[in-house]
């Protein structure tokens, strides 16, 4: 445990309060660009009100950090905070933990680390339940038949693929995964699911899954697709299914980005967490 620390949690939705939270028992956290109504009765962090002298070690920031307009990202938040502002609240050499990072961040930041704790594989790992449970969540609320006995198909059979095939095996599905080689169809095989290649996929399925950010439903293959089929792109930007070219045929889509935020806060906060502290800690070994 290390109270001498200090973190700040700037911004983000949901997750992030929770990481704060969890972090919170280890290190002195304080929690800026949430507004009150977001915050959990349990809280065990401070809350950043205003200008303050207080300079921190470590910035976590959410995902992505930056909104359109450059400002850090904060749909909690009634206010708007740039970044600029919690550069200033920072140490010499601190850490920057982020997600999904780019150019303009270490632009930003240029006196810190930036550290990317989605590319860490233990998140990843860990994130990929959430995410499924909230892909069929979603399915559940939006189809108007069981999941029972239903034609499913799922583009790609990586962490969050095989999550799906998982439990929508246990709803009794009729599940395809689609892979781009003999070893997804072998791993597909290894789950007790169907398997067919990306390039040889047929129409007649009522749930539609794609975890690839890579287009694989384009104009000519969504028009091959009945009215009926429920598209849910679980992909990061650039997404894998035209949106615009569905919309135009009468196909549903539902483009659902950061569903561990929105489905399970909690559980995806502490993860982000654990990574974080994890990442803390070999930086640490490296730096004694």
């Amino acid at each position: 445990m290390d109270k001498n620390f200090k973190i700040l949690i700037a911004g983000g939705d949901m997750r992030q309060m929770y990481c704060a939270e969890s972090l919170a028992e280890k290190y002195d956290v304080y929690v800026k660009g949430f507004d009150r109504e977001h915050f959990p009765d349990s809280m065990k962090s401070n809350e950043l009100k205003n200008e303050t002298d207080i300079k921190f070690d470590c910035a976590v920031l959410p995902v992505p950090p930056l909104d359109d307009d450059g400002m850090l990202s904060a749909p909690c938040f009634s206010g708007k905070i740039s970044a600029y502002d919690i550069k200033k609240m920072l140490l010499p050499e601190s850490v920057v933990f982020a997600g999904r990072t780019d150019g303009k961040l270490a632009e930003i930041f240029d006196d810190s680390e930036i550290c990317d704790y989605m590319l860490r594989e233990e998140l990843s790992l860990r994130n990929a339940v959430p995410t499924a449970e909230g892909a069929v969540q979603i399915a559940l609320e939006e189809l108007p038949v069981t999941l029972n006995g239903l034609k499913v198909l799922i583009i790609g059979m990586g962490r969050i693929g095989t999550a799906l095939a998982e439990i929508l095996k246990g709803f009794g599905a009729d599940i395809t995964v689609a892979v781009r080689n003999r070893k997804g169809a072998a791993r597909a095989s290894i789950h007790g699911v169907k398997a067919v290649y990306t390039n040889k996929i047929d129409t007649d399925y009522g749930l539609v899954f794609n975890t690839v950010p890579t287009l694989i439903f384009d104009r000519s293959i969504l028009a091959d697709f009945g009215k009926e089929t429920l598209f849910i792109d679980l992909a990061s930007k650039p997404g894998g299914i035209d949106i615009s070219s569905a919309a135009e045929l009468g196909i549903k889509v539902i483009w659902a980005l950061g569903l561990p935020g929105k489905t399970a806060p909690v559980t995806s906060g502490e993860i982000i967490a654990e990574t974080i502290d994890g990442m803390l800690g070999e930086r640490r070994e490296t730096n004694a």
